[in-house]
């Protein structure tokens, strides 16, 4: 039986079909949603796409998380739906609360486009369990608001119940411990992506979409994992 994984496209969307290709290559089948859908087609995850929503007016995501299609996305996520939130994805994530913290401009002010260092923190959520923890991938990182930041109680919280999924690591910070402030973007503790207490919702700033194919940019395929674990978590429930 084929698990469909949906992907939500919001004006000023930019990674939705290359997020459908990266599912297709892991043996799904994607089906596109759209913002003013309320209802999800019957899918068995869905994925928040990267890009500009309504033209990251306000804050970014801020206007996306009153979409329509959000008010189903949420109830479905509190009751136990896979949610994945890639770049402004995790945005929207954390304005519909469904994440803790916030997404702020990146303290050097200017907008980041490299391939990314991460380490996997933890491997066990649904959409990370083909990582192995402590594992180092690289990612394409792109964005103009992706410093993660949270109360220190949040940001203790979220390290003592292993939420950190993956911190950035390599030249020009050192990571957390000892650095407070730490990542390409100036995020806190070094976070690149979090997830909630249950483990089926995940954000993260950096793109796997973009490293699922050998045949397309770097040629790396570090981020196909993400796609092949919820498949594999979704055919084994």
């Amino acid at each position: 039986m084929s698990r469909r994984i949906g992907v939500v496209t919001f004006p000023g969307s930019l990674d939705d079909r290359d997020t459908q290709r990266a599912i297709r290559l892991a043996g799904a089948e994607p089906v596109a949603l759209w913002h003013k859908d309320k209802g999800l087609s019957g899918v068995d995850a869905v994925v928040l796409p990267g890009g500009f929503s309504y033209g990251d007016y306000l804050r970014a995501g801020s206007i996306s998380r009153f979409s329509p299609v959000m008010e189903t996305v949420i109830a479905q996520a509190r009751s136990g739906m896979p949610v994945l939130g890639i770049c402004n994805g995790f945005q929207i994530l954390t304005e519909a609360h469904l994440l803790p913290g916030a997404m702020l401009g990146n303290d050097h002010l200017h907008f980041i486009c490299r391939d990314q260092k991460l380490r996997v923190e933890n491997a066990t959520t649904a959409w990370t369990t083909d990582y192995t923890a402590g594992q180092e991938i690289h990612i394409p990182l792109k964005n103009m608001d992706g410093r993660y930041v949270a109360d220190e109680r949040t940001l203790d919280e979220l390290e003592a119940e292993g939420r950190v999924v993956f911190r950035y690591v390599g030249e020009g910070f050192t990571g957390y411990p000892p650095a407070e402030h730490a990542g390409p973007n100036g995020a806190l503790r070094g976070i690149a992506g979090i997830c909630n207490a249950e483990g089926n919702v995940v954000g993260l700033m950096p793109h796997p979409e973009h490293a699922s194919d050998p045949l397309v940019g770097t040629g790396r395929t570090d981020g196909l994992p993400f796609f092949t674990s919820i498949l594999r978590n979704l055919i084994s429930a």
